[in-house]
Protein backbone atom coordinates (compact mmCIF):
# COMPACT_ATOMS: atom_id res chain seq x y z
CA UNK A 1 0.00 0.00 0.00
CA UNK A 2 1.33 3.30 -1.14
CA UNK A 3 1.84 5.46 2.32
CA UNK A 4 1.04 9.46 1.95
CA UNK A 5 2.27 11.97 4.42
CA UNK A 6 -0.12 15.13 4.54
CA UNK A 7 1.33 17.90 6.14
CA UNK A 8 -1.03 20.76 6.56
CA UNK A 9 -2.92 22.46 9.66
CA UNK A 10 -6.32 22.70 7.95
CA UNK A 11 -8.62 19.92 9.91
CA UNK A 12 -11.21 19.99 7.51
CA UNK A 13 -9.11 20.05 4.45
CA UNK A 14 -7.05 17.17 6.39
CA UNK A 15 -10.11 15.46 7.07
CA UNK A 16 -11.21 15.75 3.32
CA UNK A 17 -8.27 14.15 2.15
CA UNK A 18 -7.89 11.57 4.40
CA UNK A 19 -11.10 10.25 3.95
CA UNK A 20 -10.45 10.77 -0.77
CA UNK A 21 -6.87 8.69 -0.35
CA UNK A 22 -8.24 5.94 1.93
CA UNK A 23 -11.08 5.12 -0.64
CA UNK A 24 -8.61 4.85 -3.23
CA UNK A 25 -6.35 2.83 -0.59
CA UNK A 26 -3.43 4.71 0.09
CA UNK A 27 -2.28 4.95 3.41
CA UNK A 28 -2.62 8.25 5.18
CA UNK A 29 -0.91 10.04 7.89
CA UNK A 30 -1.07 13.69 8.93
CA UNK A 31 0.85 16.31 10.26
CA UNK A 32 -0.36 19.37 11.66
CA UNK A 33 3.12 21.70 11.29
CA UNK A 34 6.10 20.94 9.95
CA UNK A 35 7.85 19.09 13.56
CA UNK A 36 5.57 16.59 13.55
CA UNK A 37 6.14 16.17 9.75
CA UNK A 38 9.78 15.46 10.08
CA UNK A 39 9.40 13.39 13.00
CA UNK A 40 6.59 11.05 11.17
CA UNK A 41 8.92 10.97 8.16
CA UNK A 42 11.49 9.52 9.90
CA UNK A 43 9.92 6.95 12.42
CA UNK A 44 6.88 5.82 9.66
CA UNK A 45 8.89 6.78 5.86
CA UNK A 46 6.16 7.67 3.66
CA UNK A 47 5.59 6.91 0.27
CA UNK A 48 4.84 10.56 -0.96
CA UNK A 49 4.13 13.43 1.00
CA UNK A 50 2.02 16.07 0.45
CA UNK A 51 2.86 19.67 1.87
CA UNK A 52 1.51 23.08 2.24
CA UNK A 53 3.99 25.71 2.84
CA UNK A 54 1.96 27.86 5.24
CA UNK A 55 2.71 25.99 8.34
CA UNK A 56 2.33 27.48 11.92
CA UNK A 57 5.73 26.58 13.36
CA UNK A 58 8.27 26.79 10.06
CA UNK A 59 7.91 27.40 6.63
CA UNK A 60 7.02 24.32 4.18
CA UNK A 61 10.26 25.22 2.03
CA UNK A 62 12.53 24.35 5.10
CA UNK A 63 10.37 21.87 5.49
CA UNK A 64 11.30 20.31 2.43
CA UNK A 65 15.21 21.24 2.40
CA UNK A 66 14.64 19.01 5.43
CA UNK A 67 12.92 16.05 3.73
CA UNK A 68 15.42 16.36 0.76
CA UNK A 69 18.83 16.52 3.27
CA UNK A 70 17.62 12.83 4.13
CA UNK A 71 15.16 11.34 1.81
CA UNK A 72 14.48 11.07 -2.26
CA UNK A 73 10.71 10.80 -1.42
CA UNK A 74 8.34 12.82 -3.83
CA UNK A 75 7.03 15.98 -2.49
CA UNK A 76 3.77 17.35 -3.65
CA UNK A 77 2.99 20.87 -2.70
CA UNK A 78 -0.34 22.03 -2.12
CA UNK A 79 -0.22 25.98 -1.57
CA UNK A 80 -2.21 29.13 -1.61
CA UNK A 81 0.36 30.79 -2.55
CA UNK A 82 0.05 31.58 -6.64
CA UNK A 83 3.58 33.70 -6.66
CA UNK A 84 5.69 32.45 -9.17
CA UNK A 85 8.47 32.87 -6.73
CA UNK A 86 7.07 31.31 -4.34
CA UNK A 87 6.36 28.19 -6.61
CA UNK A 88 10.10 28.44 -7.84
CA UNK A 89 11.75 28.46 -4.59
CA UNK A 90 9.55 25.55 -3.62
CA UNK A 91 10.70 23.20 -6.45
CA UNK A 92 14.49 24.92 -5.82
CA UNK A 93 14.31 23.52 -2.61
CA UNK A 94 13.53 19.89 -4.09
CA UNK A 95 9.59 19.44 -4.53
CA UNK A 96 8.59 17.48 -7.35
CA UNK A 97 4.98 19.19 -7.99
CA UNK A 98 3.21 22.27 -7.07
CA UNK A 99 -0.97 22.64 -6.97
CA UNK A 100 -2.41 25.92 -5.87
CA UNK A 101 -5.54 26.20 -3.54
CA UNK A 102 -7.90 25.11 -4.40
CA UNK A 103 -7.87 22.62 -6.23
CA UNK A 104 -10.09 19.55 -7.81
CA UNK A 105 -9.95 16.07 -6.19
CA UNK A 106 -9.00 14.62 -9.97
CA UNK A 107 -6.43 16.79 -10.56
CA UNK A 108 -5.02 16.11 -7.14
CA UNK A 109 -5.02 12.50 -7.69
CA UNK A 110 -3.78 12.62 -11.16
CA UNK A 111 -0.74 14.53 -9.47
CA UNK A 112 -0.50 11.58 -6.62
CA UNK A 113 -0.52 8.92 -9.39
CA UNK A 114 2.16 10.92 -11.22
CA UNK A 115 4.38 11.17 -8.05
CA UNK A 116 4.20 7.83 -7.67
CA UNK A 117 4.89 6.63 -11.09
CA UNK A 118 8.27 9.26 -10.59
CA UNK A 119 9.51 6.19 -8.16
CA UNK A 120 8.70 3.42 -10.29
CA UNK A 121 11.20 1.30 -12.40
CA UNK A 122 10.82 2.52 -16.06
CA UNK A 123 11.91 1.05 -19.23
CA UNK A 124 15.39 2.61 -20.13
CA UNK A 125 15.54 3.53 -23.65
CA UNK A 126 18.05 1.42 -26.43
CA UNK A 127 19.14 -0.84 -23.40
CA UNK A 128 21.19 1.40 -21.47
CA UNK A 129 22.19 0.69 -17.95
CA UNK A 130 25.38 2.91 -17.50
CA UNK A 131 26.37 6.22 -18.55
CA UNK A 132 30.04 6.89 -17.88
CA UNK A 133 31.54 10.48 -18.49
CA UNK A 134 34.52 12.58 -17.84
CA UNK A 135 32.66 13.98 -14.69
CA UNK A 136 29.94 11.76 -13.82
CA UNK A 137 28.88 7.96 -13.70
CA UNK A 138 24.93 7.04 -13.72
CA UNK A 139 23.97 3.94 -12.81
CA UNK A 140 20.37 4.06 -14.28
CA UNK A 141 19.20 0.37 -12.92
CA UNK A 142 20.71 0.95 -9.44
CA UNK A 143 19.23 4.62 -9.67
CA UNK A 144 22.96 6.09 -8.34
CA UNK A 145 24.92 9.17 -9.65
CA UNK A 146 28.59 8.99 -9.26
CA UNK A 147 30.81 12.26 -9.19
CA UNK A 148 34.22 12.33 -8.04
CA UNK A 149 33.96 9.65 -6.63
CA UNK A 150 30.72 10.50 -4.65
CA UNK A 151 27.36 9.42 -4.70
CA UNK A 152 25.29 12.18 -5.81
CA UNK A 153 21.35 12.38 -4.16
CA UNK A 154 19.10 13.15 -6.77
CA UNK A 155 14.91 13.63 -6.35
CA UNK A 156 12.71 11.55 -7.86
CA UNK A 157 11.95 13.99 -10.79
CA UNK A 158 15.40 14.77 -11.12
CA UNK A 159 16.04 11.05 -12.02
CA UNK A 160 14.03 10.93 -14.70
CA UNK A 161 14.62 13.88 -16.43
CA UNK A 162 17.89 12.88 -16.59
CA UNK A 163 16.60 9.04 -17.47
CA UNK A 164 15.17 10.67 -20.38
CA UNK A 165 17.80 12.48 -21.54
CA UNK A 166 20.87 10.48 -21.03
CA UNK A 167 19.14 7.41 -22.77
CA UNK A 168 18.92 9.66 -25.90
CA UNK A 169 22.69 11.02 -26.46
CA UNK A 170 23.51 13.70 -28.91
CA UNK A 171 19.68 14.02 -29.57
CA UNK A 172 17.06 16.46 -28.42
CA UNK A 173 14.73 15.88 -26.68
CA UNK A 174 11.59 18.80 -26.61
CA UNK A 175 10.65 20.69 -23.95
CA UNK A 176 6.79 19.48 -24.72
CA UNK A 177 7.87 15.60 -24.48
CA UNK A 178 9.82 16.19 -21.15
CA UNK A 179 7.28 17.82 -19.62
CA UNK A 180 4.36 15.85 -20.47
CA UNK A 181 6.56 12.64 -19.44
CA UNK A 182 7.25 13.84 -15.99
CA UNK A 183 4.45 16.18 -15.03
CA UNK A 184 1.56 15.38 -17.27
CA UNK A 185 -0.25 16.75 -20.14
CA UNK A 186 -1.81 19.06 -18.01
CA UNK A 187 2.04 20.99 -17.22
CA UNK A 188 2.87 20.97 -20.56
CA UNK A 189 3.29 25.06 -21.12
CA UNK A 190 4.76 24.54 -17.77
CA UNK A 191 8.69 25.71 -19.28
CA UNK A 192 10.05 27.01 -15.86
CA UNK A 193 9.60 23.75 -13.87
CA UNK A 194 12.55 22.33 -16.38
CA UNK A 195 14.50 25.48 -16.23
CA UNK A 196 14.16 25.08 -12.47
CA UNK A 197 15.09 21.10 -12.75
CA UNK A 198 17.74 21.44 -15.25
CA UNK A 199 19.71 24.27 -13.17
CA UNK A 200 19.18 21.33 -9.81
CA UNK A 201 20.93 19.00 -12.34
CA UNK A 202 23.58 21.43 -13.58
CA UNK A 203 24.61 22.23 -10.41
CA UNK A 204 25.00 18.34 -9.28
CA UNK A 205 26.51 16.90 -11.88
CA UNK A 206 28.08 19.31 -14.15
CA UNK A 207 31.91 21.06 -13.21
CA UNK A 208 30.66 24.44 -14.42
CA UNK A 209 27.06 24.56 -13.91
CA UNK A 210 27.30 27.97 -15.25
CA UNK A 211 28.93 26.42 -18.81
CA UNK A 212 27.12 23.37 -19.21
CA UNK A 213 29.12 20.66 -21.19
CA UNK A 214 26.44 17.60 -20.78
CA UNK A 215 22.83 18.90 -20.08
CA UNK A 216 23.00 21.31 -22.96
CA UNK A 217 19.90 23.96 -23.63
CA UNK A 218 18.29 24.36 -26.98
CA UNK A 219 16.95 27.62 -26.86
CA UNK A 220 13.04 27.54 -27.05
CA UNK A 221 13.08 23.97 -28.26
CA UNK A 222 14.54 21.86 -25.55
CA UNK A 223 17.82 19.93 -24.39
CA UNK A 224 20.25 17.30 -24.89
CA UNK A 225 22.67 15.34 -23.13
CA UNK A 226 26.02 15.16 -24.84
CA UNK A 227 28.18 12.39 -23.10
Amino acid sequence: MTRVLVVEDDPQLVRALVITMRARRYGVDAAPDGATALRLAATRPPDVVMLDLGLPDMDGVDVIRALRGRSRVPILVLSARHAAGDKVAALDAGADDYVTKPFGTDELMARLRAAVRRTEDTPLALGTTRVETAGFTIDLLAKKAVRQGHDVRLTPTEWQLLELLVTRPGHLVTQRYLLQEVWGASRSGHTNYLRVYMAQLRRKLEPDPAHPRYLITEPGMGYRFEG
